[in-house]
């Protein structure tokens, strides 16, 4: 997905314009922690940023890395950079065997 001048018209996010931010931070941070929704940031018409809650944006981080993970999995895969199933539980017996 591309973000563009409108990010709120394409997708379910809330727009507000930037200047009513000051004036109304504590109602809009308020929405957000209730709703865990994001609001987008309007600016001369534009939307120009995103608020979410913390723990959407620690879950959008964690989801992130876990993809970075699977690629570079996927890219060792292609590259033959693996090791077949039995020996590597040779070599985990080995290591942890009491």
């Amino acid at each position: 997905m591309t973000l563009s001048k409108s990010v709120a018209s394409k997708t379910a996010l809330q727009s507000q314009a930037f200047s009513e931010l000051g004036a109304n931070s504590s109602a809009i941070l308020e929405r957000i922690r209730e709703t865990r929704r994001p609001v987008a940031l309007r600016h001369e018409g534009h939307d120009v940023a995103v608020v979410v809650d913390i723990d959407s944006y620690q879950s959008l981080l964690d989801e992130l890395h876990l993809l970075r993970d699977v690629q570079a999995g996927l890219a060792d895969v292609e590259a033959g950079r693996v090791i077949p199933h039995e020996e590597v539980r040779e070599l985990l017996k080995k290591r942890y065997a009491e």
